[in-house]
């Protein structure tokens, strides 16, 4: 798996193929609210993807909402909106999820808590486990500010 190195502009924009199913759901900022995502995440994919892709999806896919709720959204107001898509191509699934936090350098947290976890002791507790997870788990894994003042984390896995 590797992060995006490309432009944006071009990595950001899917080649044109169109979605055979797409869906958005938008929630408060509540880790409560992680019980609605799943059974959407499940009522959505569960009868297009194979379980253990759909598994690894949805570990990823709660892994980023959580995180925006817990990080991105820390010091905002519980009704602050995260946004959430799902996209299923021919080949592949991508997962946006949209935030209101401060933006920051994915590459650098993730290679952070990368050279943490090698150097700590599997049973510590430890910050960025979940972009550890999200690395190993998609084959594309993108964060950015987008022009409306909201970042998105955008993740993408080949079938």
């Amino acid at each position: 798996m590797a992060l995006f190195k490309k432009p944006w502009n071009l990595v950001w924009l899917r080649h044109n193929e169109k979605p055979l199913k797409q869906d958005r759901l938008q929630v408060e900022t509540d880790l409560h609210a992680v019980t609605q995502v799943l059974q959407w995440f499940e009522d959505f994919t569960k009868p297009l993807l194979p379980q253990p892709f759909q598994s690894q999806c949805q570990l990823a896919f709660v892994e980023g909402f959580t995180n925006a709720v817990r990080h991105a959204h820390q010091k905002l107001p519980p009704t602050t909106p995260i946004e959430l898509e799902l996209k299923v191509f021919t080949d592949s699934l991508e997962m946006r999820i949209w935030d209101h936090g401060q933006p920051f350098d994915l590459q650098t947290k993730l290679q952070e808590a990368l050279d943490h976890h090698k150097q700590a002791d599997p049973l510590e507790e430890i910050g960025g486990r979940g972009l550890i997870f999200m690395h190993q788990l998609m084959d594309e894994l993108a964060y950015l500010r987008v022009d409306d003042e909201r970042n998105c984390l955008l993740m993408r896995k080949r079938h």
